[in-house]
Order: structure tokens, then C-alpha cells, then sequence
């Protein structure tokens, strides 16, 4: 209903408005700086395009929380939701760009790992009719070892998925409304953007750039949190790794068959002669037990990955939002 008020007064005085959602977890050091240097840049738009700022925090447990209720206090520009706990950036990030009023979407980390300049950039070429633009890291500044493991991610997604898919693509995002509509429609708990995107068939504009080191603060994706996500991705993005299963499994149920065969031939040839010994014994037991805790992993992502489509959570619970009421 607030968005539909929001909306109704924009078209009634014929000025479309620029949605910028910023989602933040743990930014003390970064949101009031990454606010201004938006503000400064939406404010040359003035009298072109009305704008607002959504910041999602995703129950920070710094000073986060209070620098966001100072800025909203002075700036009605400024929308901030607060979730009651960590949902993770994906779903907070949807969240807050589902509850964008704006005719078009912009989302950027909180980090400055993706310079604030690039929304003119993506706001530009919105103007010439993409209605996707998303970032893309031709370079990056992090640790070189994590960035070599993405691309190897990377490569091994689009080896196995069935629909051509984009690497190095950040949190960078600019959607016009009508995709933006289109997306929440077909959005599924446990969706990423970027394949959500691909699968869709969406075309995308690219806007590459080098990523930048964050500013201050510490990031939150660690190792095992990047794993995850590359497992979950895979899941989510291809059916070949249980086609390997199957086949391999038929691979290996027949080389055991084989194997049995030859090993009773040649006792009942060598009957008082044969002794096989109790170490190919161990080695097989060993070896398909691996193959089976193998399979059954697989078999569990994709299992885990059908519960999350399934549920009936809500994306994320807010605990308190500021700056809705208009």
C-alpha cells in the first residue's frame, strides 16, 4: 500500500525516482561515509529524478545501527530497515530491493570495494534503455589466491550449467521496475541473483571495473562462507553432479561385479594355491564406503536445496524500519 501511495505521487508530478538500496552488516566505519558520497551524487539529478537511500542492516552488532537512525533522522531521503537477525546478504539484499519504491533499482555494497561512481554510470546507460546493468570485476585488489579460486569456481559454472552463465558479477546491481516486478515474481528462497538472472534470460548490460580493497572494517564472507556458496550455487545452477553420481555409480557397481568374477574364477582354478588375503578386502570395503558418503552428499544438497525452495519462510523478519510512513 506504501508503495503504491509512493508511486502514485510520482507519476503525478511526472518525475520518475532513482532507488539506491545499500545493504550493511557491520559497516560502523562505512555507512555514513558510503552515505554521503551517494547523497552527493544523487543530488545532481536535482530536479531530473527524485531518489531514495534504503540501507538494510542485517542486525549489525556494532554502531551500525545508531549511525543509521541519526542519518534517517535528518535526511527523510534515507529508508533503513533492520532485520531481527543475520539473514545473510543475499536474502537482505533482496529484501531491501523488493521494497524499493523507485522506477529504477540500484544496489551497492557498503564496502566501497565497488566505487559509488559507477551508479552514474549504470544510471546512464538505463537512460538508454538496459534495464540490467550489473558490475563486473575485471580485476580486483583482494587476496590473489581467493580471486584465482573464483575464477576456478566460475569456470567449473558454466562447465555444467545448462544456460550460459556470467562470472566476476558483484553486488553491483541496477534493475528497471519492470524486471524488478518480473524478478520478485519468479524469486525462490535460496535464489542468487546472477544465475537467478541467467536462468530467467534476462539481458544484461555489463559495466566492468577493477574492485577495489574495503575501505575499513573486516568482511564477513570467510572461506567457509565462500565454500557454501559455491556449493549452493552449483546445486542451484546445474543437475550435473547428480548425472555423475548415477553414472559413476554404474561405473563402479560393474568394475566391482568384474572384479568379483575374476576373483571366483581364479579360486575355483587355483583352488589350494589362491589366497587372496585380507588387504583387497579392506581396500574395496574402503573404497566403496568412499563412493557411497560421496553420493549421499551430493544427494543432500540437492535435497537441502528443494527444502529451501519449499519452505514458507518470510525473506527476512524486520525488526524495525524508519522513514516507511510517507
Amino acid at each position: 500500500m506504501e508503495e503504491m501511495k509512493c508511486r502514485a505521487r510520482e507519476e503525478k508530478n511526472g518525475i520518475k525516482k532513482i532507488s539506491v538500496t545499500i545493504p550493511c552488516y557491520n559497516e560502523e566505519e562505512n555507512v555514513y561515509e558510503m552515505y554521503a558520497a551517494v547523497t552527493e551524487l544523487m543530488q545532481r539529478y536535482d530536479g531530473i529524478y527524485d531518489y531514495e537511500i534504503l540501507f538494510s542492516d542485517n542486525d549489525s552488532t556494532d554502531g551500525t545501527r545508531a549511525i543509521l537512525r541519526n542519518i534517517a533522522e535528518e535526511d527523510r531521503h534515507v529508508k533503513v530497515i533492520m532485520n531481527a537477525r543475520n539473514f545473510g546478504p543475499e536474502r537482505s539484499g533482496w529484501n531491501s530491493m523488493f521494497r524499493a519504491a523507485g522506477d529504477v533499482v540500484v544496489n551497492i555494497p557498503c564496502d566501497f570495494q565497488a566505487p559509488p561512481e559507477l551508479i552514474l554510470q549504470g544510471i546512464k546507460l538505463w537512460e538508454e534503455g538496459s534495464l540490467i546493468v550489473c558490475g563486473q570485476k575485471r580485476k580486483s585488489r583482494e587476496n590473489k589466491i581467493k580471486f584465482f579460486l573464483r575464477q576456478v569456481f566460475y569456470g567449473i559454472i558454466k562447465l555444467m550449467s545448462d544456460v550460459k552463465q556470467y562470472d566476476n558479477l558483484t553486488g553491483l546491481i541496477l534493475m528497471d521496475r519492470t524486471i524488478m516486478e518480473a524478478v520478485r515474481a519468479a524469486y525462490e528462497p535460496g535464489d542468487e541473483f546472477r544465475f537467478l538472472i541467467a536462468d530467467l534470460g534476462y539481458k544484461i548490460r555489463i559495466l566492468q571495473y577493477e574492485q577495489q580493497q574495503r575501505r575499513a572494517g573486516k568482511s564477513s564472507y570467510n572461506m567457509a562462507r565462500c565454500f557454501d556458496f559455491a556449493i549452493t550455487s552449483l546445486v542451484n545452477t546445474s543437475w550435473v553432479p547428480l548425472r555423475l553420481a548415477t553414472v559413476a555409480g554404474v561405473l563402479v557397481s560393474a568394475a566391482c561385479f568384474l572384479l568379483g568374477v575374476v576373483y571366483f574364477v581364479y579360486k575355483l582354478v587355483h583352488w589350494d594355491t589362491f589366497d587372496a588375503g585380507i588387504a583387497p578386502l579392506l581396500i574395496g570395503m574402503f573404497f566403496i564406503g568412499s563412493v557411497q558418503l560421496l553420493f549421499i552428499g551430493i544427494v543432500g544438497e540437492y535435497v537441502g536445496s528443494v527444502l529451501r525452495k519449499i519452505s514458507k519462510d518470510p525473506l527476512v523478519v524486520e525488526e524495525e524500519t524508519i522513514n516507511f510512513d510517507e
